[in-house]
């Protein structure tokens, strides 16, 4: 992670992420943003590898953030830093495009750990959203419509949520990486997902990956 975007409007909780971002990542250029607005500006001029988003700001939800980054530079991965487990905030960022969820009140040591798991291919979701999420689909979804996928995709499903990259996957299963991407490319339609942590959510409800 080269450049590093961290909106947050509290400065004490600003540079307290920057010193995080500073151990995870020692070679990052990082950016600092208080506002919606001053993030727009700032992603006007420049892309980022790594976006690290507060939800409640003084001029708007930082969801729409995450939306915007997600539709304009989908290769910037964007990770909530807050305060909020509620279902009001956690799955509106999900659905914005959100790879990561991370509460504040977890050490430093453990944001320094879940941040360079992005680089292992491993979202970063502290362990209560991870058993929210759990509690949130066995309480409001029926999984029957998630019972198509075959064996092989659903071997592959629980490999990338366990964070192995593509071609780790096909080594472990013995395919190559291309049938790997092919049967991702149906899963994530099948799922109706479009990304790792979405996905990561998708093998947890199925029961596929455990906290």
């Amino acid at each position: 992670m080269q450049t590093v975007l961290v909106l947050e409007d509290h400065p004490e909780t600003r540079d307290w992420l920057c010193r995080i971002i500073n151990q995870a990542f020692t070679s990052a250029s990082i950016s600092q943003a208080s506002s919606q607005a001053q993030a727009r500006q700032l992603l006007a001029t420049r892309k980022f590898d790594l976006a690290l988003i507060d939800l409640n700001l003084p001029d708007g939800n930082g969801v729409d953030i995450i939306r915007e980054i997600s539709r304009h530079s989908p290769d910037t991965y964007c990770v909530v830093a807050t305060i909020f487990d509620d279902d009001d905030y956690l799955f509106p960022a999900l659905e914005a495009g959100a790879q990561g969820y991370l509460l504040k009140e977890q050490t430093a040591n453990e944001f320094i750990h879940s941040l360079q798991g992005i680089i292992r291919g491993e979202p970063p979701i502290s362990p209560a959203i991870a058993r929210k999420m759990i509690q949130h689909f066995h309480s409001s979804h029926d999984q029957s419509d998630k019972q198509d996928l075959s064996d092989r995709e659903k071997e592959i499903l629980s490999a990338i949520a366990k964070g192995l990259s593509r071609n780790e996957a096909a080594e472990i299963l013995g395919i190559t990486s291309n049938t790997v991407a092919s049967h991702l490319k149906s899963i994530y339609g099948k799922l109706n997902v479009s990304n790792r942590a979405q996905a990561t959510l998708e093998a947890l409800k199925l029961g596929l990956v455990k906290p």
